[in-house]
């Protein structure tokens, strides 16, 4: 895919725009769903961003890419050596999802765990913000989470998670929690549950829910939670030191989503609704899958002033859209 032009920072400030301009950035993951949402916000900001990936392929025009194995001993530290801003975004996938099966905990950890100490060490004395989960506090919390929370991790993925992020944060460093997080994306697979049901529906295949579907989630969308990385960087003062929750604070049923995504496709394509149907859950489900939770960022907005600014119909939409086009057979 060709570099497209960099998009207009939308839902940033002027006076945020100017806070980065100037600052080197450097992006680990950048050519991923979040990390490419990420550099083009940066970009659009003013700031001077490197985006590291395997492929080395530019998410956006006016970025520097270079490819890289972040597991070969040195490369963080040459990739990171000028930068005032880092941003760990890399996360194993080598089993085809984010999921860490218990044969791939080593493998993970080489790119969850690993790579992120290596940064702390190659970038002392800088800015570095992570990607961490607000699904890190385990199956035995609450329904809607506020960020103090003692984290009890569940799977080996958010005990990475965990591991990643205290790393980062005893350097001073900022972990940003996500819930789930959808929209456009440039990559050619996008694994997401949304982007999943879109191509399924665009299909006219049936959408499929666990169980009742009654499990609720708190949805972002990705342009917002590229700004929030923005807004965490200009308010560092504030922001540095501890983990803090992006989400909107309002859940959504899964099956609510499943049903929105059905009525969008079908007003982009003129065609009858998908059904959407229950199904038991598959063997490899956790418990995280089937509880819900909903992310409350009003400690977060206190001290950045960020909000999810994109209602979910809107964002759906949108994505709707961006899939359809790109999977255009002209």
């Amino acid at each position: 895919m060709d570099p497209v032009r960099a998009p207009r920072a939308r839902g940033l400030t002027v006076a945020a725009s100017s806070a980065v301009a100037g600052t080197r950035v450097v992006v680990l993951g950048g050519s991923g769903f979040i990390g490419s949402a990420v550099v083009a916000r940066f970009v659009a900001a003013g700031a001077v961003v490197r985006s590291v990936s395997r492929s080395g392929r530019p998410p956006v025009a006016g970025v520097e890419a270079v490819a890289a194995d972040l597991t070969e001993p040195g490369r963080v530290a040459e990739v990171v050596a000028d930068a005032d801003v880092v941003l760990p975004l890399v996360l194993y996938t080598g089993g085809g999802t984010y999921r860490v099966d218990g044969g791939e905990a080593e493998a993970a950890a080489r790119v969850n765990v690993a790579v992120v100490r290596s940064v702390v060490e190659a970038a002392a004395g800088r800015m570095i913000v992570f990607a961490g989960s607000t699904s890190q506090v385990g199956s035995g919390a609450r329904q809607r989470v506020d960020g103090t929370e003692t984290d009890v991790p569940t799977t080996e993925y958010d005990r990475q998670k965990c591991e990643a992020e205290r790393v980062v944060l005893e350097s001073g460093g900022i972990s940003l929690r996500l819930p789930t997080v959808y929209g456009p994306t440039p990559l050619a697979v996008d694994r997401g549950v949304v982007t999943t049901m879109i191509r399924r529906a665009l299909a006219g295949e049936r959408l499929t829910v666990w169980g009742d579907g009654l499990m609720e989630r708190d949805l972002v969308f990705v342009d917002d939670v590229a700004n929030a990385f923005v807004e965490a960087v200009i308010h560092a003062d504030r922001t540095a030191g501890r983990h803090w929750l992006l989400g909107t604070g309002r859940g959504v049923t899964v099956r609510e989503l499943f049903e929105t995504v059905s009525t969008s496709v079908s007003a982009h394509t003129g065609k009858p609704p998908v059904p959407v149907v229950s199904v038991p859950p598959p063997r490899e489900a956790t418990v995280m899958d089937v509880r819900s939770l909903v992310a409350d960022p009003a400690a977060f907005t206190a001290a950045s002033g960020w909000r999810a600014t994109t209602p979910l119909h809107a964002g759906i939409t949108a994505t709707v859209a961006a899939v359809a086009e790109r999977e255009s057979p002209d």
